[in-house]
């Protein structure tokens, strides 16, 4: 099977400039060309792209879909290096999820200090906003 880069998309729901862009960065290998130099793809390629956009769905950072793409390839591999990989991402989620919390909070907060009904000029919320760098130095200082 060989598809144009059009049907390609079509097929793995993926933008064009993506597909184009996980070529340049040698996740994607590069695609046989037609006599008119057009890119043409293979199953081995829908199936790679669906991992890639698999591993991009959780939020995995391409390094990191780089260095599972070698395991898949890799099949005899020792896998506790994925373990650790994926392991490090789910800690990078928790920190993520805890900092989110923090700033839920901080909304919360400032969305207490306006009721409805009020003149803008006398919104909490803007004024709050309007001095909302010492929230963001106090947590600087709290994370640093």
């Amino acid at each position: 099977m060989n598809i144009q880069i059009g049907e390609f998309a079509k097929r793995t729901a993926c933008p064009i400039q993506t597909i184009r862009y996980y070529e340049r960065e040698g996740l994607l290998p590069p695609p046989d060309r037609s006599s008119g130099n057009f890119r043409l793809y293979g199953e081995r390629h829908i199936e790679r792209l669906q991992f890639i956009l698999h591993c991009r769905s959780l939020d995995m950072p391409l390094n990191d879909v780089r260095a599972l793409l070698r395991y898949r390839e890799q099949p005899d591999e020792d896998c506790g290096v994925v373990n650790i990989l994926l392991d490090k991402h789910i800690h990078e989620v928790e920190r993520r999820i805890e900092a989110l919390a923090v700033l839920k909070r901080h909304l919360c907060a400032l969305r207490e200090t306006c009721s409805d009904g009020r003149a803008a000029e006398a919104c909490g919320i803007l004024q709050g906003l309007s001095e909302a760098g010492s929230m963001c130095d106090a947590d600087a200082t709290r994370q640093g």
